[in-house]
């Protein structure tokens, strides 16, 4: 499949050509929804947790006598039913990672990327840099496309320090590595914006 390559003032510039499969795959709602799932998943820390009666610091002494108070039994001021005691099945560290399929990972990025290319969302811009990291320059660049207002992805072949530096001050903005495009980021933006020479790489990327 062969794709136009446009300026900022939405003129064709050159073409790449696109394995078919890339942007011509059908996938259902339900993959969608598995590998998104499965993406936010792995993002989790999975480091929130409680200190069980065991692990609280404080004093083992028992409170009050076994009897003859008219008080109900009790122990150490730990236990969970005193305020500053342990906590009873709490959260504890844990990975929420699981594994899916690589080819279902495959496949629904392919049809994301079908999706979002055919609702327009998609498009294929020429290589581009900044002689220095300016915020400035980065509005401007937005501006030329008629993006700034819009929840904007834009796709580089490599680390580019002063591409990075410019956006990130907009919150609106994300940069992501070719080898990093995910199903979930695609979803997520408004407008995509994917460089030639990251279109390569995504579609060496792809094919295989």
């Amino acid at each position: 499949m062969e794709v136009t390559i446009t300026n900022p003032k939405n003129e064709k510039v050159g073409t790449i050509n696109i394995e078919d499969s890339i942007l011509n795959t059908q996938v259902n709602k339900g993959s969608i929804w598995e590998v998104v799932k499965w993406q936010l998943s792995a993002r989790r820390a999975g480091t929130a947790s409680t200190k069980t009666r065991a692990e609280v610091r404080g004093s083992r002494r028992k409170i009050l006598p076994q009897k003859g108070t008219g008080n109900a039994r009790h122990g150490d001021k730990k236990a969970n039913i005193f305020v500053g005691g342990g906590i009873v099945h709490g959260p504890r560290p844990r990975d929420f990672y699981y594994p899916i399929p690589k080819k279902l990972r495959k496949k629904v990025l392919k049809g994301v990327l079908t999706i979002r290319y055919k609702d327009g969302d998609i498009k294929f811009i020429e290589d581009f840099t900044f002689e220095k990291p300016k915020t400035k320059t980065a509005i401007e660049f937005l501006k030329d496309y008629n993006i700034l207002d819009k929840k904007v992805l834009i796709v580089i072949p490599q680390k580019d320090e002063n591409i990075t530096k410019s956006f990130r001050n907009l919150p609106k903005i994300k940069i992501l590595l070719a080898e990093g495009l995910n199903t979930y980021d695609i979803l997520n933006a408004d407008i995509i914006l994917i460089t030639k020479t990251a279109a390569e790489k995504i579609n060496e990327r792809l094919a295989q």
